[in-house]
């Protein structure tokens, strides 16, 4: 743990980009969380069919980009001749799923800090976790606070923490469990991010008082975040960073 890079993360930081805004997962996303006033974001990583990481969140294709099937079926070459933006707004017609790479690069022209989700597809967790940290380590820029890599696969977390030490972990958690401190001993996460509806300001207290960070999702609501914040959450993370700017 010890070896960790901590970042110190806004209050706020902007849920797939700004996903309230623009479609999750995107170059759009992104820079629409900056125009907000967001300095931090969150997204997604998977992998394509030929390994290469991009911003996605799904196992399948269709919810977001107008394909049908699996992502990790699909090459990068196939990924990006889909229209990632029209289900969202047809301002957004012809938006492209970006990889990992183009996304770092958008994020040092942003000046944006990042959080990094690994949320692998099914059987290649340790070859994502590896690929992803493996593009961290070479193409993040000096200039950024360092990232934050989150995952809810233990494996993948543990991975990250034997391929790149350096780069601070977050577990991420539905409902907080009995265990959660042995877990994150165990995994060597410095923090714990948890669904916000399920959260008691008691676990918030356990949590903070053995000096780890508790990061909460989705919260789009302002009474919902200056609760939150009373009970000493470290940070939101905000589909509307903006209806949060407030506490930024």
């Amino acid at each position: 743990m010890s070896d960790q890079i901590l970042p110190t993360t806004p209050r706020v930081v902007g849920h797939r980009g700004a996903a309230g805004h623009a479609p999750e997962n995107t170059l759009a996303s992104l820079k629409k969380a900056a125009a907000l006033g967001a300095r931090w974001v969150e997204f997604d990583t998977k992998l394509t069919a030929d390994g290469v990481p991009v911003l996605f969140h799904d196992d399948v294709l269709e919810r977001t980009t107008n394909a049908t099937g699996l992502l990790a079926d699909t090459t990068l070459a196939e990924v990006q001749m889909l229209d990632a933006g029209l289900w969202f707004a047809q301002e957004f017609r012809g938006e492209r799923v970006p990889t990992l790479d183009a996304a770092i690069a958008q994020l040092s022209v942003l000046g944006l800090g990042a959080n990094v989700e690994i949320k692998p597809c099914p059987g290649v967790e340790k070859e994502t976790a590896r690929t992803v940290a493996e593009v961290l380590r070479a193409e993040w820029p000096a200039h950024l606070p360092a990232p934050l890599v989150s995952s809810f696969d233990a494996g993948v977390l543990a991975t990250v923490g034997n391929s790149a030490p350096e780069l601070a972990r977050a577990l991420l958690v539905l409902k907080i469990p009995g265990d959660w401190q042995a877990r994150l001993q165990d995994l060597g996460c410095m923090a714990l991010h948890a669904q916000a509806k399920h959260l008691t300001s008691e676990q918030v207290a356990a949590v903070r008082g053995q000096g780890y960070a508790l990061r909460t999702f989705t919260v789009n609501d302002r009474a919902e975040a200056k609760k939150l914040f009373a009970w000493g959450v470290d940070a939101v993370i905000s589909d509307f960073p903006d209806r949060m700017a407030f506490e930024a």
